[in-house]
């Protein structure tokens, strides 16, 4: 009997492999010659490129870049398939968790350190690139991160301007003379799982940046500053980001990755199977064991347990979640998951839920009642 256990990290507690780990134990108790594959997967954010060197076996690279605000700071990032792709999480260099939250103004932060890591990675040797833009501390469109590779974004007098938020506005041409040679060759599929358009109402000026430190009037700024932008990519190359789903996202750089790098826009989770061949792991699996921190709505839409479902769902592989919280409703109850099960007993205080010991304690036991559930002592499901 083969189970396959393919959790995504519950976040404050337990990391993707700590959860599996935990699960296996529970479930070898009970069932000592069963065969178990962990996979450890992630949705594209937080935690991707862990979940992607681990499962790739790959190796990690440290690098000196500039942090939202231009300090040296190191940030890490994942190479794997024989060297010939990266992972790279915008967050590292870019992210939000790097400022206190008296520093945060998407008027200053660039993405320029992002660009850094791809540069580092290309040097290397690199010329795939799967990158993941949540969390970003920015909202300049990516122009820092292509600053970076070699664009130069010019004004109306053809000076330089720096890759930030409040530069947008003043941009009056994009100059590639300088560019990396090696750019053009690489490939750049980008985990996003938004559909903001890039400026308006819902774009990443006014939906995205307030929790990144923009006032009222930071904010219609930054929002004319990408309509400018989208205006010279389009005079530039011919592209329309204005109309592009997912190009507001971190502040603009789904835009900018697809227009001057020709990027490729799929949900995080969907990036992340796809690399990993997951569905060839899950092959011949007689049961799929999926779960996060806290099991919703969201998570059959775009989430990591959604996209397990959906891909063992092709091989008519029944797949269990738990959750360390589950918030019923009506997509949980209207998906296709076998079981749902949460591992937190109802009198148990978050606090208390959270502590990685005790985590560990309610997988393992989450582990027996599923194998009680499908009734895997006697090697079938129920």
């Amino acid at each position: 009997m083969k189970i396959t256990l393919a959790f995504d990290s519950f976040k404050g507690s337990l990391t993707s492999h700590e959860v599996a780990e935990a699960f296996e134990e529970g479930l070898l108790s009970c069932i000592p010659a069963c065969d178990i594959c962990k996979v450890v997967i992630a949705d594209g954010g937080e935690g991707t490129t862990e979940a992607l060197v681990e499962s790739m076996h790959g190796v990690y690279v440290n690098v000196a870049v500039s942090d939202p605000l231009q300090r040296t700071i190191t940030a890490r990032y994942g190479i794997v398939d024989n060297g010939n792709t990266a992972v790279i999480e915008m967050a590292k260099a870019s992210g939000l968790p790097l400022l206190a939250h008296s520093e945060r103004n998407p008027l200053m932060t660039t993405t320029y350190g992002t660009g850094q890591m791809i540069l580092d990675a290309i040097d290397r040797g690199c010329r795939n690139f799967l990158i993941g833009i949540g969390g970003s501390a920015t909202n300049d469109g990516g122009m820092g991160m292509l600053s970076a590779l070699g664009y130069r974004f010019l004004d109306k007098e053809s000076n330089p301007l720096p890759g930030i938020g409040k530069m947008l506005a003043h941009v009056a041409s994009i100059d590639d003379t300088l560019l990396h040679p090696t750019v053009k060759e690489c490939t750049f599929r980008v985990a996003c799982d938004v559909t903001n358009p890039l400026y308006g109402e819902n774009g990443a000026a006014y939906i995205f940046a307030p929790q990144k430190g923009a006032d009222a009037t930071m904010v219609a700024e930054l929002d004319n500053g990408l309509r400018n932008y989208a205006q010279v990519i389009t005079q530039y190359n011919g592209y329309r980001i204005d109309t592009l789903p997912g190009a507001g996202a971190a502040g603009g750089m789904g835009g900018g990755l697809k227009a001057l790098l020709d990027a490729q826009l799929i949900p995080g989770i969907q990036m992340v199977l796809e690399t990993i061949k997951f569905d060839q792991l899950i092959a011949n699996s007689t049961l799929v064991v999926t779960g996060e921190g806290c099991i919703d709505y969201q998570t059959v839409m775009g989430k990591a347990p959604g996209g397990v479902l959906q891909a063992a769902s092709q091989q008519n592989i029944p797949v269990a979640a738990i959750g360390g919280k589950v918030k019923w409703c009506d997509e949980l109850c209207n998906s296709n998951y076998a079981a749902i099960i949460p591992i937190t007993p109802d009198d148990m205080p978050l606090v208390e839920a959270m502590k990685p010991d005790i985590a560990r304690e309610n997988v393992r036991k989450a582990a027996t009642r599923i194998a009680q559930l499908f009734n895997l002592h006697n090697n079938t499901l129920k």
